[in-house]
């Protein structure tokens, strides 16, 4: 079943447009700003994170790209998916985007989650899609359960996306801010305290749960090891397009 955010009426209004675009299993939920003739530009949003998180950014990027911010499956006003959270579903949706939307080779940009999404794409995106990418602050090998390198999620953020699974719930099906707040300022994780506040922020009105319990439970990256990810990383030049891109950057 797929359940749609718009439906809980959480949302506000930002200084650009939404649209939305069906990418098959889900509408994915999409803003963008800039000249079509210039640059193509694919930011990625970070877990809780929707694409207003890049709004400011946006205007920046617009005087010299054509700039394209995305929501994730099971974030801003994208379809939620319950039990179909995975680095491989997340970055299928962004291949499927950049085909149908975008429709010529792009820069991707990620931050947190998102930079994972975009060594995704490095990896696995179609021939020629990308013209380069760059992975902010990335979690490679920490967001994952048993990592080849380093520690584990559990050791990271994982207190805080135990106490979503355990007080909000998947899908927010329980709900409790107030037992989250209690946990979290009790909790001996920095990254968990910093979560307490008298009212939910709206980032996390527009999150589903799931995401949390996919990572501290491991699901999210089963089948997408960061070490093969990474391994196979790599951008092929784009033999053709509809577009030509400037040839300044």
């Amino acid at each position: 079943m797929v359940t749609s955010p718009a439906l809980r009426d959480v949302h506000v209004p930002h200084a650009y447009s939404e649209q939305q675009v069906d990418l098959g299993e889900i509408t994915m939920n999409y803003a963008e700003a800039g000249d079509p003739d210039r640059p193509a530009v694919l930011l990625i949003p970070e877990q809780t994170g929707s694409w207003w998180s890049y709004e400011e950014a946006m205007g920046l990027l617009s005087q010299h790209f054509h700039v394209y911010a995305v929501d994730l499956r099971g974030q801003g006003r994208s379809s939620w998916t319950p039990e179909r959270y995975s680095l491989d579903n997340f970055g299928n949706d962004l291949v499927r985007f950049i085909t149908l939307v975008v429709n010529r080779p792009v820069v991707v940009a990620g931050n947190s989650s998102g930079g994972v999404l975009a060594a995704w794409l490095s990896a696995y995106a179609m021939p020629g899609q990308l013209r380069g990418v760059l992975c902010e602050d990335p979690p490679f090998f920490a967001s994952e359960l048993v990592p080849a390198h380093g520690h584990s999620v559990r050791q990271g953020a994982g207190p805080v996306f135990e106490l979503f699974r355990t007080y909000l719930g998947d899908q927010w099906s329980v709900g409790d801010w107030e037992g989250f707040c209690r946990a979290a300022g009790a909790s001996a994780s920095p990254m968990a305290r910093s979560f307490v506040a008298d009212a939910i922020p709206q980032h996390l009105k527009e999150y589903d749960p799931e995401w949390a319990r996919a990572f501290y439970e491991g699901t999210v990256g089963l089948n997408c090891p960061h070490e093969r990810m990474l391994a196979a990383s790599a951008v092929t030049p784009a033999t053709s397009t509809n577009r030509t891109p400037d040839s300044s950057t």
